[in-house]
């Protein structure tokens, strides 16, 4: 008996630890339904830098980082990445960062003016139990007293996913709106909307399992801004602000994100949208969950009149992984008969597909010469029918720019 309770709680344990949010062999928390990657990749203009969530296949959150504003654009001053280390026993990743960039500080290609303030920080991210990381931010000493209130850590949620879903902030609901709405104020040289709300604790679309998301700020206030209201390519933010003589746990969050029970991504059928000609080799991709390891089998139809009709199937071959995903291929060259085919596999269904030997007669590259150069020419007036793609433009590009001068778009003659 004793070694049968033994084996079970072995049993238990094992799937305990399987539901964790736990480092893997590619250094980023992952589990079913919920990825956080910590700097992976520092590109915070397209908001890809930072802690970053991805839950249930879709990114949600990204560019947790130290920013100088409530609100940053594309050329505000962002920070240089330093050493980033993962340590899977402490279940901790670690970034080191600093400001200003010396690559782009008033130098370089798209040269940004950064304030005369120095300072480096590391952002700690720990697993702590279930869904639940930890993110705490560390100064290596504080902050100036006139930058306190000015510096804060933000944390990007992507609005798309968030239009008319609900939102709570401590007792306080709301919604988030399509659009930025005022009233508009200034803070610091920006000109910002009021907050969405001030609290401890913000839930993040309540009612939508696959979306449902709980910060809380173990210190301080989290404070949520429409980033929308002063760049046209902002996001929602949530912000933190650095308290004055903070060093240690300057910033310290809880996040948990919500996952659903035994979660896998659909799988994704990739085929050519343009189709194939008759001796062309034929090859469709199956992107699967990286927990997904079933192969099932993939059928090709043709379309006609009277529906769809089965044509050929087969399994696909293992390809490998490649970053979050698995791959399968399945080759179906020897079908030539011209038509109109699709694709299925477990239930999922590809967009429909030519093949013959006219498919790079029309609407493959000709759109490009047709439409996409002629609307890209910046130097007159664009019309197509009661559009305007853009009006007269570029008149000054004969004129010399001053010499050793570093232009604003990076030009530098």
């Amino acid at each position: 008996m004793k070694k049968i309770a033994f084996l079970f709680a072995l049993v238990a344990t094992s799937a305990l630890a399987d539901d964790r949010l736990l480092i893997n062999d590619k250094g980023y928390f992952s589990k079913p339904g919920l990825d956080v990657t910590v700097f992976s990749d520092i590109y915070p203009d397209g908001h890809q830098t930072g802690v970053t969530i991805i839950q249930h296949g879709v990114r949600v959150a990204a560019n947790g980082d130290l920013r100088l504003e409530a609100s940053p654009g594309q050329w505000s001053p962002v920070p240089a990445g330093g050493e980033l280390q993962v340590d899977e026993d402490r279940q901790t990743i670690t970034q080191t960062m600093s400001y200003p960039d010396p690559e782009k500080n008033r130098t370089g290609f798209n040269p940004i003016e950064y304030p005369d303030l120095e300072f480096s920080y590391q952002v700690h991210v720990e697993a702590v139990e279930g869904n639940r990381f930890r993110i705490r931010v560390d100064l290596d000493e504080p902050l100036p007293d006139e930058w306190v209130g000015r510096v804060g850590f933000n944390f990007e949620l992507f609005p798309g996913h968030l239009f008319g879903k609900g939102w709570i902030m401590d007792e306080q609901p709301g919604i988030f709106p399509n659009q930025p709405n005022g009233p508009v104020h200034e803070q610091h040289g920006e000109w910002l909307n009021a907050p969405l709300a001030e609290g401890k604790k913000l839930v993040v679309a309540p009612a939508q399992p696959a979306q449902r998301m709980v910060i809380e700020a173990a210190r301080g206030k989290l404070t949520l801004i429409d980033g929308r209201s002063n760049h046209n390519n902002g996001w929602f933010i949530v912000r933190s602000e650095v308290p004055a003589d903070a060093t240690k746990a300057a910033i310290e969050w809880i996040v948990s994100p919500h996952t659903i029970d035994g979660w896998v991504r659909e799988p994704v059928i990739q085929v050519s949208q343009l189709g194939y000609t008759a001796k062309q080799p034929k090859k469709v991709v199956i992107e699967q969950d990286r927990n997904d390891t079933k192969i099932g089998e993939i059928t090709l139809y043709r379309l006609g009149e009277d529906g769809r009709s089965k044509v050929a199937s087969g399994s696909g071959e293992p390809w490998g992984e490649f970053l979050r995903y698995r791959y399968f291929t399945w080759d179906f060259s020897e079908i030539e008969a011209p038509g109109l085919y699709i694709l299925e596999y477990r239930g999922e269904e590809s967009h429909a597909f030519r093949i013959g030997d006219d498919v790079f007669s029309r609407h493959a590259w000709q759109p490009t010469l047709e439409y996409y150069l002629p609307v890209q020419m910046c130097h007159m007036r664009v019309n197509e029918k009661y559009r305007v793609w853009h009006g007269l433009c570029h008149h000054d590009d004969a004129l010399m720019s001053p010499v050793d001068t570093n232009h604003f778009d990076g030009y530098i003659s």
